[in-house]
Order: C-alpha cells, then structure tokens, then sequence
C-alpha cells in the first residue's frame, strides 16, 4: 500500500487528500474508491484507511484500522554534513531518511567545494525537503526528517546544546587508531536521548573546525580503520546505530 503524510487530523474518522499527494493518487497510481492507503498524521500516528471518492481537486478517505507498530529510531539521530559536490547531498538525504535519521543540518565546511546561493538556496531547500517525504513514505517512516539550510559551523555546535550525545568524525582520530569513542556514544545510547553527529564534506574537516567543535563539546571519533568518503560516513554511522538499538537488542 501507499503511504501518505497528511497535514490535518481525521474529523470524525475521514480524511481529504489534496495537492500532490492526489495527483499520486489519482494519475499516478489510478486509484479508485475502495483502494486502501497509509496515512500518517501529524502527530505521528499512522492508519488504514480506505478511499471512498475520487473528486476533481481531492480524494476522500475514511479510516478503517489503527497500525500501531513504530519503524523509528529508539533515538533522535540528527546528520550534521559539510556542502558536497553535485547530488551527493541528495543521496545523503534518502538514504539517511531510509535508515531513520531524524534530521538533517547541512554546513558550509571551509573546505566545500560548493559554496551556497542564497538566491537559489529556498528552492534547493524545499527539493532536499522533498526528497525526504519521498524517502519517507518508500522506507514507512511515522515522520519526514526535517532539513534545514546550510548553517555556519558556529551555528551547528551552538545547535548541539539540544543533544545529548555530540560527536564528530575526525580522519585524524581515525589515523591515530583511536577507535573507542563511537563505541563507548552507543554503549551509552538509551531510547529517547537525541544525538548529533557531525561530519566534514570532501576534503573533511579542518583543523581549525575539529578545535572548534572540540570546544564545543563535540567529541571526535573514528568511524572504523578506513577512511570513507564524505556521502559515506553519515551512513555508516545511522547504520551503526540502527544495529546497536534495533537489532542488538
């Protein structure tokens, strides 16, 4: 079945479908009354519900059953990633929504190769915010991982007074053979705490931003003996938390 965000409660168990998620319903996937649907609602709640007229502009529904399984991260996983190079972001975004991030902080790294047009910046915005719902709805995510504009690294370490757990990935703390502080975060790791992770762009971090970070209250880690490649280790690291709180136990 497809699954569908939707702005607004039910009132009195039915629901309107408008705007892009009807052109799905209608063009894309023809469906008709009688078809059956996800539906998730704001407060993160998800439901059967049965569609019972097609209109012009919407799609009535009603809901016919309760599914209260939840698919998220016992923990709030936030990716904090420098600009990178052409769709690499993009990816960034689907894939990292796929395995239960629960947001995303781009930054300008100073060594990004892409710098940011604030001209263009809303538009790109909303396309990464898209790209997130889409993602969302295809892994049957409760709720869409929201992605801010790329902040300066001074913004993202005053962001981390929200988190409990603050780390960054270092290639130097990687070099050294230091490989306990990524552990020891998830041996840590309980249901509800929220984390930050942050990792550089191409090139990695800087010096200059690893002490700030350092100051910041971020701790570096490794993440394992490799050195990954900048759309690589934000997924390496959801993974790596999905494993600890999902499936280890």
């Amino acid at each position: 079945m497809q699954r569908y965000f939707l702005p607004d409660m039910p009132v009195d168990k039915l629901v309107t479908i408008s705007g892009e998620d009807f052109h799905h319903i209608s063009r894309v996937m023809r469906m008709e009354a009688g078809s059956r649907i996800y539906t998730v609602f704001p407060d993160g709640r998800t439901a059967i519900a049965t569609i019972t007229a097609i209109h012009e502009v919407s799609a009535e529904a009603e809901v016919t059953e309760w599914v209260e399984k939840s698919v998220e991260l016992p923990a709030d996983v936030v990716i904090s990633c420098g600009l990178v190079k052409g769709d690499k972001f993009d990816y960034i975004i689907q894939k990292g929504t796929e395995l239960g991030a629960a947001g995303f902080i781009p930054f300008e790294a100073s060594r990004s190769v892409v710098k940011w047009d604030q001209k263009k910046g809303a538009k790109k915005t909303e396309r990464w915010q898209k790209i997130a719902k889409e993602a969302a709805e295809q892994s049957h995510r409760t709720r869409i991982p929201a992605v801010s504009e790329p902040l300066s690294i001074a913004k993202v370490i005053e962001s981390g007074k929200d988190f409990d757990i603050k780390l960054y990935a270092y290639e130097e703390t990687a070099k050294a053979g230091d490989m306990s502080a990524f552990y020891e975060a998830l041996h840590g790791l309980t249901a509800g705490k929220r984390v930050i992770v942050v990792s550089g762009p191409e090139g990695g971090l800087s010096d200059r931003e690893a002490e700030q970070l350092t100051a910041g209250g971020f701790t570096a880690c490794a993440l394992g003996p490799r050195i990954m490649r900048a759309e690589t280790a934000p997924l390496y690291v959801l993974s790596a938390i999905s494993f600890y709180t999902e499936l280890m136990r």
